[in-house]
């Protein structure tokens, strides 16, 4: 479906937001947990260790760190200049170079695995789906993962509610859909799905401060988001009067490798 004009400017907006908040997304984010990257090593059968992995829109370094931790060989790939200023203050020893995943500035069949950590919905599939490919060497593999909020938990579900009534529409609704038709339109990929649950628990400013770290908050009026985060102190408080909050997550995992080549 062809987007408005108003439609690709907001997109747009949101995607260059992160850079005036890099440092903030950073402290703030959570991270991901080990198992996610045993499902990786599962499904790849190959392990991490000195594989050659393209991290692609890695923002701060979140997931190109954990990536690194397990033997990865890592070159990150990140267009904003926020970000990637913050990706070197992070992790000066791994090379990070601009670009985004509709145009991969690498040769063909260079990389054992392609990852995108909470960036694949900044792309066009039509045209990162096919650089997938072309990057990706004989066997390897792309995957894509998002961590999204756990939203059979009581407490995340009611705060869910909240955020769609001050956007005045169903901004949780984009976490029901997260599949292989929304990231590969065409059906070019056989992507396969796994959902790892797992958590974390964090002052209630840290919790705050990684909802604020998102793009709808981050294009919104400061006064209103400020408002906003006050009362939702005021939930959060009800509900962990002792100030630490366990959030929980689901993360999404979808994974495709590249078929063998043709014998003749």
């Amino acid at each position: 479906m062809t987007s408005s004009p108003a439609e690709q400017a907001a997109h747009t907006a949101r995607a260059h937001s992160f850079n005036a908040a890099a440092a903030q997304y950073a402290a703030n984010r959570p991270s991901y947990p080990a198992a996610l990257f045993d499902t990786i090593e599962e499904l790849t059968a190959r392990p991490l260790a000195s594989s050659r992995v393209v991290d692609i829109g890695a923002g701060t370094g979140i997931a190109t760190a954990r990536l690194q931790a397990r033997g990865a060989e890592v070159i990150a790939v990140e267009p904003g200049d926020g970000m990637a200023a913050e990706f070197r203050r992070a992790l000066p020893g791994v090379p990070v170079v601009r670009g985004n995943g509709n145009a991969l500035p690498f040769t063909d069949h260079c990389a054992d695995l392609l990852t995108y950590a909470q960036s694949w919905h900044w792309t066009d599939p039509d045209r990162a789906v096919p650089e997938a490919l072309r990057v990706l060497r004989t066997g390897g593999a792309l995957a894509l993962w998002w961590n999204t909020d756990a939203l059979d938990v009581p407490w995340i579900g009611d705060a869910a509610r909240r955020i769609d009534r001050h956007f005045g529409r169903e901004h949780s609704a984009w976490q029901r859909t997260v599949g292989a038709r929304i990231a590969d339109p065409s059906g070019r990929l056989h992507l396969r799905r796994r959902d790892i649950r797992w958590s974390r628990r964090v002052p209630v400013d840290t919790h705050l401060a990684n909802i604020g770290s998102h793009s709808v908050f981050l294009t919104q009026d400061a006064h209103r988001t400020a408002a906003f985060l006050a009362e939702e102190r005021r939930h959060l408080l009800r509900v962990f009067p002792d100030g630490i909050v366990e959030e929980t997550y689901d993360v999404v995992l979808l994974l495709a490798t590249t078929p063998p080549t043709p014998t003749t």
